[in-house]
């Protein structure tokens, strides 16, 4: 099979058979074997009715439904579980991708021998509010994760199969998708300008404010995570380990200081009024406390296993 083609969705039942008929002409045109597969994640809408509906009559469609509305990510995850195209297409469902940008990026992955292709939408028609946070966001993670991209949050992309068989997406990790690809080895990674299309249908399911600030965590949590967590260890038993030998260090000195004081009959045996004894003391049990932290995250890291478990109610 040439290509997967990748539609995570929610409240979009006005949009789908049109974009269902777009996306079949481009691939009968440029006589491409296909799939298409539809994640409805939670729609309260007759989005999956229309779906079911389609693939009766198209073999080509194949679906899943969450129980509930899990997110992006987890709608890619377990889509990218069950891909069978030499290149996958990621798209949203809304019409504002164009399925007319297939047959290149698909050549790009193809013929030109990139690992992954992200869309970037030069020329966008979305409000202000929109596009000044994602500028801004676009640019932090640039410079964090060392990809050189202009628009990591664009849903349009293509990946070799290996790429998405190769990486772990969960919680809000959809958007850093090709820093995830970097951190598991892959360094072909391009860009292609396409066409933004203003929404038909619908309306935005763009969080705002809460997004932008939930982007930035989850960079630095991704960051962190590729530097430290498979060795958290590295991380918090290192600044465990300083903070206890620098208290351990200040415990002696102020003890020194303190049995030379008794000595020379300045203080009493039993009684310390230096701050700094209580200050080396706390840094001696936060260093314990880091310590010991490391080591969980290390138990932790190695045994978890449901990190991706979602509950799929359907699936055609």
């Amino acid at each position: 099979m040439n290509i997967s083609v990748v539609i995570p969705l929610l409240n979009e039942e006005e949009s789908i058979l049109e974009l269902h008929a777009w996306i079949k002409r481009v691939m009968e045109e440029n006589k491409f074997s296909y799939e298409i597969i539809f994640v409805d994640d939670g729609s309260t809408d007759h989005s999956w009715k229309i779906i079911s509906d389609l693939q009766k009559s198209f073999p080509e469609v194949k679906a899943i439904r969450f129980q509930r509305n899990y997110g992006k990510s987890p709608a890619l995850h377990c889509a990218f579980q069950r891909v069978e195209g030499d290149v996958v297409i990621t798209m949203d469902a809304d019409l504002q991708d164009s399925p007319d940008e297939i047959p290149a990026l698909y050549k790009m992955i193809v013929d030109d021998g990139y690992d992954l292709v992200s869309g970037w939408k030069k020329k966008r028609y979305d409000p202000l509010s929109k596009t000044i946070p994602t500028k801004l966001f676009n640019a932090t993670a640039r410079k964090v994760s060392g990809v050189k991209l202009h628009d990591f949050n664009c849903g349009l992309k293509a990946y070799r199969k290996d790429v998405v068989k190769s990486i772990e997406i969960y919680n809000d990790m959809h958007r850093y998708i090709p820093y995830l690809a970097r951190i598991a080895g892959y360094r072909k990674i391009g860009e292609k300008v396409v066409h933004h299309q203003a929404r038909k249908y619908g309306k935005s399911k763009f969080a705002g404010l809460s997004r932008f600030v939930n982007g930035y965590l989850d960079l630095l949590t991704l960051w962190f995570l590729s530097v430290f967590g498979r060795k958290p260890m590295h991380f918090f038993g290192l600044w465990g380990t300083v903070m206890f030998i620098l208290g351990f260090i200040a415990i002696i000195v102020v003890g020194a200081s303190k049995l030379y004081a008794i000595s020379q009959g300045l203080s009493h045996p039993l009684v310390t009024n230096s701050p700094y004894f209580y200050i080396a003391l706390t840094m001696m049990l936060l260093g314990t406390q880091l310590f010991l932290a490391g080591f969980l995250g290390e138990i932790v890291s190695r045994n978890s296993t449901a990190r991706n478990d979602y509950k799929i109610v359907e699936e055609l």
